[in-house]
């Protein structure tokens, strides 16, 4: 219901085409999030309105989107995560079903908070890493793939907006599942929604964060690939995610009580 809510809110904004989209691509940015009930989707829209335009694909404002992760065997990069290590990477291939384009991609945090993100495009993993896509793992992450593998498996719903006024790509994520590689074991969170606001420069000044700040919002960190991989893998340490991790039932409380009110 809730859901139906935020696409019937969707519709009044003003659609725009992929091919619009790169301008705000972004692949050097700064990244601002914020996760809060689902519930609350519908609401943020219509404050939106008129603000910003929303990607459309084939008739289409919401896409489904699927990620493999992939890591080693002692989670190198789960562990640089959860150590707070400044220079981080991840290593995914991200399918964006809507259109059927696949990328392997390599995400770096830098020291100076940056998100730099390499793709090679048009890319399906049969099983193993081929030599054109180690090479390509190795340029940007210098880890050996021979050793990486597939341990989370994610999918999830997003819209995506962008600005009349600044220069900004907003993507707004919900229906979020987790699949766990080793055991099969499964999670899926409906009630979260997960935004992020993508820009080149470090202000979050926008009309995007001033709206959500208004609706008592505020930014917060959150990773799909920790966060999913610390609900379903005992083996993982967690201490230092149990503060989201009860955030996360927080926010499942606040949209259950709204949802039976």
């Amino acid at each position: 219901m809730q859901n139906e809510l935020m696409i019937k809110s969707l519709i009044r904004l003003k659609p725009v085409r992929l091919d619009a989209m790169e301008c705000v691509r972004f692949m050097n940015r700064t990244d601002t999030k914020f996760i809060f009930p689902v519930n609350r989707l519908a609401e943020l829209i219509q404050n939106l309105n008129g603000r910003y335009k929303v990607l459309e694909i084939n008739k289409l404002k919401t896409q489904l989107y699927s990620t493999i992760y992939f890591d080693t065997p002692d989670y190198l990069f789960y562990n640089q995560h959860f150590n707070g290590k400044f220079e981080r990477h991840k290593v995914r291939l991200r399918t964006y079903e809507s259109t059927g384009q696949s990328f392997l991609e390599v995400k770096t945090k830098t020291n100076k908070n940056r998100t730099i993100k390499y793709r090679l495009n048009n890319y399906t993993f049969t099983g193993s890493f081929d030599g054109v896509s180690s090479g390509f793992i190795k340029e940007h992450s210098s880890v050996d793939p021979s050793i990486m593998r597939p341990v989370l498996f994610n999918s999830f719903i997003r819209t995506t907006l962008i600005s009349f006024a600044t220069i900004e790509r907003i993507t707004i994520d919900f229906n979020l599942s987790f699949t766990d590689n080793n055991d099969g074991a499964h999670i899926e969170l409906p009630y979260l929604a997960v935004a992020e606001l993508k820009k080149e420069g470090h202000s979050v000044s926008s009309p995007f964060n001033d709206c959500l700040k208004n609706m008592g919002i505020h930014p917060e960190g959150f990773s799909k690939y920790l966060i999913g991989s610390a609900l379903l893998n005992s083996s993982l340490k967690k201490n230092i995610v149990k503060p989201k991790l009860l955030k996360l039932i927080k926010i499942e409380d606040e949209n259950n009580r709204s949802f039976s009110n």
